[in-house]
């Protein structure tokens, strides 16, 4: 239990480390990009509003000028939205900078951008008291210009930043409400508490809107983070782990340090390739090399082991690392016996026959990863996988195609009775003969 405390704490501390930088840099350009979609709605929405009232205007003007006693202009109208587009896409330009130069907004630049947007209705509202009267413009659709803002400010992901929407759009409308004017007739004296109850509703709504904020933000850090401990296994483990695995591997909370570990470790060469592929064109290479090796690796996934790494026209796959695997060695051997039977049937449809030897050890080595601080990769060390190489070069000597090690054959126990026997066999590097075994 405490080496299993030592590698969650490793992991945490090793994720805050990788995530924090990353996800606040990830997260900053997705604030940025979610910025400008707001944006784009909020031009989308004025050229809309714009149009309607133009056609309006022109199409039946006596209601118009009945709803605005006469008084309705349109350079009036275009005078407010024009200037509010053309400010908007000098807001879009901006951000677009920004995130050009991959850098975030200042702070004080959307609380001001977020204020003259909001102003923005209190401007029309003030437009439609003078045409209107202040009963009709507060009871029209000025007011209502507002939710508009605040709806919009949850794309800012920024609890804050929707709050202070909220709260200067029920400023100025309440504002507008007992100031704008209070003592022209027709309009009777402003009740107070009436307004303030509509104001202080408005608010809510902003403060609503920064908590949907606040959940798309977390949404996009558990999205982000998911992202970035995805990415961090597969360059750890390569981009040939399966889908599988990785999901085990985040589930699991491995960690990549180094540790000793029982692992079978599998060795798989094509004899004779380079000699076969000169006849043939590299295309013809590439894609035979490639439909092989992708059932040899969908073969491994379903038996649990991994490709550690691709070696020309072979790889290193891996039984009991990064995972522990429980009958490491068994699940070796089968998927070995596996792989065997498959490229028989591969041969069978091909003209192009592949023949291929296997070597499998089992023991220990030192798992972890390594490398130089830009770039590192999870690997295995140790003699285990030395003798594992050793044992797969033994096929050319002996013409078999599967190979294992003493170390195997009593893993696999009285499941190996049909395993023969091929006596000590020098090995090189070693200082004394190696019992070896094939399988058939």
């Amino acid at each position: 239990m405490a080496a299993l405390a030592d590698v969650w704490r490793g992991v945490v501390g090793t994720r805050q480390m990788a995530v924090s930088k990353e996800f606040d840099h990830a997260l900053m350009r997705e604030v940025l990009r979610s910025e400008l979609v707001r944006i784009k709605a909020l031009i989308a929405t004025t050229v809309i509003l714009g149009i309607i009232v133009g056609a309006a205007y022109v199409v039946e003007p006596e209601a118009v000028n009945q709803l605005w006693q006469g008084r309705l202009r349109l350079s009036y109208l275009y005078g407010i939205l024009l200037p509010f587009i053309l400010f908007e896409l000098w807001v879009h330009s901006v951000i677009s900078r920004y995130l050009k130069l991959d850098r975030d907004v200042p702070v004080y630049r959307r609380y001001l951008g977020a204020l003259i947007e909001t102003s923005m209705p209190t401007i029309a509202l003030a437009l439609h008291m003078d045409n209107m009267g202040t009963i009709k413009a507060l009871g029209f659709v000025g007011p209502i210009a507002y939710f508009i803002f605040i709806i919009l400010s949850t794309l800012r992901l920024d609890f804050w930043l929707s709050t202070f929407t909220g709260l200067v759009a029920s400023a100025e409308l309440l504002c507008m409400a007992l100031f704008y004017h209070p003592a022209i007739l027709p309009d009777p004296e402003p009740d107070i508490y009436y307004h303030a109850a509509r104001s202080v509703f408005v608010l809510i709504c902003g403060v609503l809107a920064g908590a949907v904020g606040v959940q798309l933000r977390r949404g996009f850090a558990a999205s982000i983070v998911a992202a970035t401990a995805r990415d961090r296994v597969t360059n750890l483990f390569g981009q040939h782990v399966s889908p599988q695995v990785v999901e085990r591997l985040m589930a699991e909370r491995s960690d990549a340090r180094s540790d000793i570990r029982q692992v079978a470790v599998m060795f798989v060469d094509f004899r004779g390739f380079t000699a076969a592929a000169r006849l043939r064109s590299p295309q013809q290479v590439v894609d035979r090399l490639d439909g092989a090796f992708a059932v040899l690796v969908e073969i491994l996934d379903r038996h649990g082991g991994i490709v550690n790494k691709f070696l020309g026209d072979g790889f290193l796959a891996l039984f009991g690392a990064p995972l522990e695997t429980p009958d490491a060695a068994r699940q070796a051997v089968a998927a070995a016996r596996d792989m065997l039977h498959a490229m028989a049937q591969i041969n069978a449809a091909s003209s192009w026959r592949l023949r291929i030897g296997i070597g499998i050890h089992f023991g220990e080595v030192v798992a972890g990863s390594i490398g130089s601080p830009r770039r590192k990769e999870y690997t295995v060390i140790g003699d285990t996988v030395n003798f594992a190489a050793r044992l797969e070069a033994l096929n050319k000597e002996f013409g078999s195609q599967l190979l294992i090690s003493t170390a195997v054959r009593d893993a696999l126990g009285q499941d190996c009775g049909e395993a023969v026997s091929l006596g000590e066999v020098p090995i090189r590097g070693y200082e004394r003969p190696m019992a070896v075994w094939q399988l058939g």
